[in-house]
């Protein structure tokens, strides 16, 4: 039997009545809530959506979700407090016509307060930064290795068809950032954010770029530097691990693929301050950047959310009209934009399966079942906001002034 009611029942869970009643306020598709009593409660929108279901395996999700809000029903997850049979389901529920009901599960003062305070503690000065990067970067190449594709690259790649290798979609994303950019064979171009050196080796192949690449994680910069001597480039690129601000000498064009997300938006007047001083008169730089929704900028900036806490500590987002701010701000004109989000919804699904394709071999590596909710919870969330249109992914290239 399916309840939509929560009167008359008793011995619910502290907090289940208040939490169901702002369920039901939803807009769009349904959810199930199957309590550790057997019993199961639906909450429906009025227009078709997503169906999705989560099991209670522990009935005190509710208090943390009214205590914690968002990061304290997440932090559930990862303790197994709760399961669903269809992660990406429940994810597209959540982004898709049900923002009135999650902007309602904002945690109390004190929690959201902490949490504040601990993201502003892993502000992006230079010492901090670095500790960053590491620590989402430096999990391990192997790590990395096992279900990235064979270009090792870490981003949004660019699907023409949806059918076509992750590996091609990547090298597409390349061609683009090259064509964007206008740079021409032997111009020197600065790369901010190398990566694992894909779009170098890509840029200096295929392009005939001269390449200076910058990372500040050790292990990025020892396989990048191996790949591009294996590939017989090394008198084309150059990589350093160096912060960025510290970066001399001025430059044709400059790339920087889905770094500014790890800048931090105390420092983001400081990035595009170093694009301009790096740019030679009239150059070009082709950034690739995720965005958040114009409409969810003061809801998103206001708060800690999961990737914040768990996968990029120190991050910030830019809604479109804030990045078109800091491009003005800076002097520099926007020359164009090119924005592709349901690719970005593609190679996150991508990912999903391989990680999970490939568990066995990552467990063996040491990390445990937590570690794969917390992938699974990442990798899901991100591609229902892009899919759903909550974030986006743009390719927008700016000039400086001739």
């Amino acid at each position: 039997m399916i309840l939509t009611t929560t009167e008359g029942q008793e011995n619910l869970p502290r907090y289940f009545s208040q939490v169901f009643k702002m369920l039901t306020r939803m807009e769009s598709g349904r959810l199930d809530i199957a309590l550790p009593d057997g019993r199961v409660f639906r909450a429906e929108g009025a227009k078709s959506g997503p169906v999705a279901q989560v099991d209670i395996h522990d009935p005190d999700v509710f208090a943390r979700l009214i205590r914690e809000g968002e990061l304290g029903f997440s932090d559930a997850y990862l303790e197994g407090e709760w399961s669903t049979p269809d992660l990406r389901s429940f994810m597209d529920l959540v982004h898709r016509g049900t923002e009135a009901v999650y902007d309602d599960f904002t945690g109390r003062f004190l929690v959201r307060a902490y949490e504040r305070l601990r993201f502003w503690l892993h502000r992006n000065n230079r010492a901090q930064a670095k500790k960053n990067i590491s620590y989402h970067y430096d999990l391990g190449n192997e790590f990395y290795g096992l279900w990235l594709d064979d270009t090792m690259t870490y981003s949004s790649a660019i699907f023409e068809t949806g059918q076509e290798s992750l590996k091609k979609a990547q090298t597409a994303k390349y061609a683009s950032m090259v064509d964007e950019m206008g740079a021409k064979p032997g111009d020197h171009i600065l790369e901010i954010g190398c990566g694992w050196g894909g779009f170098a080796e890509y840029a200096a192949k295929e392009r005939g770029l001269k390449v200076t690449g910058l990372t500040i994680s050790e292990e990025q910069l020892k396989f990048a530097r191996q790949r591009i001597e294996k590939a017989g480039l090394s008198d084309q690129v150059e990589f350093k691990l160096q912060d960025y601000r510290d970066e001399q000498g001025q430059y044709d064009g400059i790339a920087s693929i889905e770094m500014f997300e790890a800048v931090g938006q105390k420092y983001w007047p400081v990035y595009f301050d170093t694009v301009r001083e790096r740019l030679k008169p009239g150059g070009q730089a082709t950034l690739q950047i995720i965005t958040v929704a114009d409409h969810r900028w003061d809801v998103y900036k206001n708060g800690v959310d999961f990737i914040q806490k768990y996968i990029f500590p120190g991050g910030m987002l830019p809604a479109p009209k804030v990045l078109k701010e800091q491009i003005a701000r800076a002097g520099l004109n926007i020359v164009h934009s090119r924005e592709f989000g349901q690719s970005y919804d593609l190679t996150l699904r991508r990912w999903y399966e391989t990680f999970n394709s490939k568990w066995d071999q990552i467990a063996d590596m040491g990390f445990d079942e937590r570690f794969r909710r917390m992938w699974n919870y990442y990798l899901t969330a991100c591609g229902a906001a892009f899919d759903t249109g909550n974030c986006d992914v743009t390719q927008i290239t700016i000039a400086k002034p001739s």
